[in-house]
């Protein structure tokens, strides 16, 4: 089986005529590529805000993504460690960070910094800064919390690197959470909420999950007792490029072979609501 993944798209042309002839199977990541004179496979990666149908070939980003949408098909994200460099797995860590858009509030920030604050150490704020207008107005004063706006690659690995402890406080049904395995394989606890599927990439050894803000920073506050290397060796074990590209691959093999990922079109609800889940402060 062949792969291009380098191929530029123009979207004001029919992306059946871009597709190489000889090619067995396209993957797209957009519902607006898709091919109708090729076998294909899609993902998707956000919430439905309403109910609506997708294609029988359609792929969730986890086994709890793909319920909410009343499918079945997933394939975790997975990691090529190469992009982000040795982790430092005896490094006890200086600060807490949170890697997420702090302006979207189903991510809530807020809880983070008070996490963090509770457990009595900084926290790095990797996507956002403490004044910011894009979604409404949001003004952040905790002296605990440090923004670092929007950061590139080789930053955020070094804030990683150097980290206690990753908070993911999110208050929706998380999809996946790449922030979480990147934690994860610099050997970072994780300390979240038990939503979407943050139960199916945190286990015992790997953080701690609870809607309640009191029981995540005593948690946060005990850091230093989780086992880094038994972290990195989770990551290790389930969340590698490797991991992820073989699913991918039975996925393609059972397309190609004429059989459907689901016998219909899927009939999704609404995967995402206007209210936040609980959060217990």
């Amino acid at each position: 089986m062949r792969f291009r993944a380098d191929a530029e798209i123009d979207r004001a042309l029919p992306i059946d005529a871009q597709i190489p002839p000889d090619a067995d199977i396209v993957h797209v990541h957009s519902e607006s590529l898709i091919p109708q004179s090729f076998p294909f496979c899609q993902t998707i990666h956000g919430n439905a805000r309403q109910p609506r149908t997708f294609h029988p070939d359609t792929i969730f980003a986890s086994a709890s993504h793909a319920r909410n949408h009343g499918a079945l098909a997933f394939v975790h994200n997975g990691m090529d460690p190469a992009e982000y460099g040795l982790p430092d797995l005896a490094h006890a860590g200086a600060h807490f960070v949170f890697l997420a858009k702090a302006a979207w509030r189903v991510k809530n920030v807020r809880g983070a910094i008070r996490v963090a604050r509770k457990a009595g150490v900084p926290l790095e704020v990797l996507g956002g800064h403490r004044l910011n207008f894009k979604m409404g107005f949001r003004l952040t004063l905790d002296p605990n919390a440090r923004f670092r706006g929007m950061v590139g690659d080789k930053e955020k690995n070094c804030w990683m690197r150097q980290a206690r402890g990753l908070i993911f406080p999110v208050l929706w049904e998380e999809p996946f959470g790449v922030a979480v395995i990147e934690a994860l394989y610099f050997g970072l606890p994780v300390f979240a909420t038990p939503y979407g599927a943050l139960p199916e990439i945190i286990n015992e050894c790997a953080g701690f999950l609870s809607n309640s803000e009191a029981e995540l920073a005593g948690a946060a506050a005990c850091a230093e007792t989780y086992d880094r290397r038994a972290i990195h060796a989770w990551w290790q074990q389930h969340f590698t490029h490797r991991h992820m590209a073989k699913k991918y691959l039975s996925y393609y093999e059972q397309i190609l072979s004429g059989e459907n990922l689901h016998p219909a079109p899927i009939e999704s609800p609404a995967a995402r609501g206007r209210e936040r889940l609980a959060w217990n402060r």
